[in-house]
């Protein structure tokens, strides 16, 4: 199928055209065949599906065949969990709405409040924001919330992990008025998720579409062993020093972490820059663009990049430390091979970092491929973690269960 063959306006075709679409991803057909008929959505889109322009397009098409009659405050409104991928949507919907009328804006927090008050007074069709930084100018009545037909959420997954889901559902109860509610995530499992699509969805379509394996084959996934710190870093300098290594976005798991990995890599002359969280957004700005401009090769992050952050040409993701869930590893190595690209996505693993490897592995559904450099080959053997045994106590209390059943 081509976005030809679905009932788009001519202008969208060609906004799609210009940035290189043909042929909708699998997410965008099954959720622009729902939204058209303006059903509310959830939908299961991890990193990579294509899953921005899922919701954007029929948004914008929503607005092209309903047009407003008087100016005022946005009509579509999408909340992001991040800064970065708030600014990334809003990237993505200029290019499409391109060749019409239609204005598209971002609120975020660490921004200067005279930015926001600019953008809120403006007419507005469309407002991709950060749940914190939309609330207050709810509560300071600068945004008017009945003007809102359309409700997105985007990585509600990632919202829930970061504690934002009260201040979402307050968003919501504000927007009561709107027409339709679409919520994407990348995991659709779990008691809080279920609870909050229930209160906000009204007899939604589910809608699936985990990466064909033909886009994870582009990553090319492996891990080397380590046998403590010491060992664990000699390995990523040697990472690094590789020529296939041209553009790499190395992840830590806090901030921590990130400030110590670039003091050392400082001090090996390695240059770098770091993108965590509590950086002021002039200095996350700045670090994405000494990455995006070739300034520095490699980029230290939090999983504060792994959502949201869209940068061509990165040829490997580097896991100094493994993620805990199978979910961020999949958002972390998809910040390679992107637009048809090629890449790699390479972990460094220490024994008890084994248990989250195995539940990796379960998760993408396939081995990761374990890969030695001579010259650093771990000296301990790797770790075993088999089912834990029975003691004699367990053991005793199952074989009498076992005779009373008989």
């Amino acid at each position: 199928m081509s976005f030809l063959e679905l009932d788009l306006d001519p202008r969208l075709l060609s906004a799609l055209a210009k940035a290189g679409y043909t042929k909708p991803t699998t997410i965008q057909t099954e959720v622009l065949e729902c939204a058209l008929e303006q059903r509310d959505i959830l939908a299961n889109a991890p990193t990579g599906t294509g899953k921005t322009a899922a919701f954007l397009l029929p948004a914008i098409q929503h607005l092209l065949d309903f047009r407003r009659r008087d100016p005022g405050h946005a009509r579509v409104l999408i909340l992001t969990p991040t800064r970065e991928l708030a600014e990334q949507v809003r990237q993505y919907g200029e290019k499409l709405v391109r060749g019409t009328e239609l204005t598209i804006g971002a609120i975020v927090g660490g921004r200067d409040y005279q930015l926001d008050a600019d953008l809120l007074t403006a007419n507005l069709d469309i407002l991709v924001a950060t749940p914190g930084r939309l609330e207050y100018y709810l509560e300071s009545e600068r945004f008017d919330p009945r003007q809102v037909e359309l409700l997105i959420i985007d990585e509600a997954d990632r919202m829930l992990d970061l504690g934002f889901m009260p201040v979402v559902e307050h968003i919501a109860n504000e927007v009561r008025w709107r027409k339709q509610t679409m919520l994407f995530s990348a995991t659709l499992e779990g008691s809080g998720l279920n609870q909050f699509v229930h209160k906000l969805l009204e007899d939604p379509v589910r809608c699936d579409a985990k990466p064909p394996r033909s886009e994870r084959k582009k990553i090319n996934q492996s891990y080397y062993r380590a046998d403590d710190a010491n060992h664990k870093y000699k390995l990523l300098k040697r990472l690094l020093a590789d020529e296939e290594c041209e553009r790499s976005i190395i992840f830590v798991r806090t901030r921590e972490r990130a400030v110590q990995l670039n003091s050392k890599l400082f001090a090996s002359k390695v240059r770098i820059a770091v993108l965590q969280g509590d950086m002021a957004q002039g200095q996350r700005d700045r670090a994405i663009e000494l990455f995006k401009e070739g300034k520095v090769k490699h980029l230290v992050a939090t999983d504060v990049a792994a959502r949201g952050l869209d940068i061509q040409d990165v040829t490997h993701v580097i896991n100094y430390d493994l993620p805990r869930k199978g979910d961020i590893y999949l958002h972390r190595i998809g910040r390679t091979a992107r637009a048809g690209a090629k890449g790699s996505a390479v972990s460094i693993v220490e024994a008890h970092d084994y248990p989250h490897l195995e539940k990796i592995q379960r998760y993408v559904g396939e081995p990761i491929r374990y890969r030695v450099i001579e010259s650093l080959r771990p000296l301990s053997k790797a770790p075993k973690f088999g089912k834990p045994k029975k003691t004699k106590a367990k053991a005793k209390t199952s074989a009498s269960k076992k005779k009373k059943k008989k």
